[in-house]
């Protein structure tokens, strides 16, 4: 009998986990609370005890607050047991490796397992950069091998990524995808292919913050502000590049750069590099994009002063996702006039201003283009009757009064302004075309399914919404416009469409229709 033919594994078998850092003490913790037998290894002389040890003082606060018994901490605890013998894991039905991101270093120890453990036994890669088929090819039954790429820490943190090597079987990743199913987690699967599908299509939150900052579009904590206020991100990008550790991000970066033969879609950052070269890494070396040392205060977000509200608007054509909008100012007092006869993109005026939805262009060049000299763009929010901020922007030839129009517009509203530079695509709205462009993309090459980007983005970092069902709801004409006109203002690859975008343009269809 192979692992092809396994029966489904169940609570009464026992698991093996190979390394007791934190993420491997987490895989055995989320593997015990399921019911399982977990056998717990480390080389390392004490690291699987201290492992098991910190686990068990992790529960033991759960418990001080109530969201535990003692009792089943107690059971959870006595179902680990800590080994330095490998030996010891023959009888384990599922063994999961979570060690060093070394090839040869996890090739040798499948091996070594594939020596001792049944035939049956599925042997599982908790990697999130190195080839599971690349790490098949050095075992004599590589049909038994899977990824099962946890997120720290894998006891809270939901998303399970099932990777299917060359060699996989079919049956093999849906058995783990099943048990990851029934240890309560939101299992997606996934080829074997650079960044699996988190690691890749996440790429262009970071990438894009960077590229606006290195342009002079916004500081970092403005940039930050707009993602977390307009875009209900937890954390902005710089936020969160400080948080995860710069070393490590832009090794991330680099690796699915240097993976995809160079694509400038995954270019690295060169502020981030410089980081890297000064130490600078972040939180955990008290210094990244913000300051961390005691009494370092944090830069607040660049806030335009209160201006004065308009008495009336004018709103010509249909808004789109921006449409709550208008239902927020008619709440403020402020009068609306409803124009249907323009055919073009929704626009509001007051007098001989415009406020519209950026499309991917300069205002400058837009303003131009239109033979209209008072325009103000207003950047993407993901829900426009909750957002407490939106980002603003004029055209050169725009007047400041005209700008404080705007302002005083959406400030009457409950919104706080940003005025940006004039970035083409602005902050939230480039940021989300190139995610849900990544993820268009991912899907196209098989990679795995629309519905799994999503839910891998919400449940792997969070995300407010899926990036396919965030382009859906802005329209995917209009997502497919922002990254046409991106690629002409920059003229590079980096803003292509994805060939599957564009067909469910032209095919008037959605990714979640």
């Amino acid at each position: 009998m192979t692992a092809n033919t396994l029966n489904p594994i169940t609570a009464n078998d026992i698991v093996a986990v190979i390394g007791a850092g934190t993420m491997g003490a987490g895989i055995a913790q989320v593997a015990a609370k399921f019911g399982h037998t977990v056998l717990l290894y480390d080389k390392m002389e004490g690291a699987a005890q201290a492992g098991l040890d910190r686990t068990a003082k992790g529960l033991e606060k759960l418990v001080s607050r109530g969201k535990m018994t003692a009792a089943d901490k107690d059971a959870l605890v006595n179902r680990i047991q800590a080994t330095e013998n490998l030996s010891d894991l023959a009888p384990a039905k599922l063994v999961v490796e979570a060690i060093i991101e070394n090839l040869a270093v996890k090739q040798s120890v499948f091996s070594e397992l594939e020596a001792l453990c049944s035939a049956d036994t599925i042997l599982a890669t908790n990697t999130s950069s190195i080839s599971v088929t690349a790490i098949g090819s050095a075992l004599k039954r590589p049909e038994n091998l899977v990824g099962m790429h946890f997120f720290n820490p894998a006891p809270i943190m939901k998303l399970v990524e099932v990777i299917k090597g060359l060699a996989t079987s079919e049956s093999v990743a849906q058995q783990v995808y099943d048990l990851s199913v029934a240890w309560g987690k939101h299992a997606v699967m996934a080829k074997s292919t650079p960044g699996f599908i988190v690691n890749r299509v996440a790429r262009p939150f970071y990438a894009e913050g960077m590229r606006v900052l290195q342009e002079g579009g916004a500081d970092e904590a403005t940039i930050d502000a707009i993602a977390r206020e307009a875009g209900q991100f937890r954390m902005g990008p710089f936020e969160l590049m400080d948080l995860i550790g710069h070393d490590v991000n832009y090794a991330v970066t680099s690796s699915v750069f240097d993976a995809y033969y160079g694509d400038q879609r995954f270019l690295p950052s060169l502020i981030q590099k410089d980081l890297v070269e000064a130490g600078f890494h972040g939180r955990k070396t008290g210094r990244g994009f913000y300051d961390y040392s005691d009494h370092a205060e944090k830069p607040e977000a660049k806030t335009r002063a209160i201006q004065n509200a308009p008495t009336s608007i004018t709103v010509e054509g249909e808004m789109g996702c921006a449409e709550p909008l208008i239902a927020r100012i008619e709440a403020a007092g402020i009068k609306v006039h409803r124009s249907t006869e323009h055919d073009h993109n929704g626009r509001i005026s007051i007098g001989d201003l415009v406020i519209a939805l950026t499309d991917g262009r300069m205002a400058t060049e837009r303003a131009s283009v239109a033979q209209r000299r008072q325009l103000v763009l207003f950047d993407l929010a993901l829900d426009y009757s909750q957002a407490t901020r939106i980002a603003l922007t004029k055209a050169d030839q725009t007047s400041e009064e005209s700008l404080n129009q705007a302002a005083g517009l959406f400030q009457a509203i409950g919104m706080q302004v940003s005025v940006i530079d004039d970035i083409a695509g602005m902050v939230l709205m480039r940021t989300v075309a190139m995610l849900a462009n990544e993820g268009a993309d991912a899907v196209n090459q098989q990679v795995c399914s629309a519905k799994d980007v999503d839910i891998a983005m919400q449940s792997g970092v969070n995300y407010p919404q899926g990036p396919l069902a965030w382009a859906d709801s802005v329209g995917l004409e209009q997502i497919h416009t922002v990254l046409t006109h991106l690629v002409n203002s920059y003229g590079e690859d980096r803003y292509r469409p994805s060939p599957l975008l564009r067909r469910k343009v032209f095919g008037a269809q959605t990714f979640h229709g």
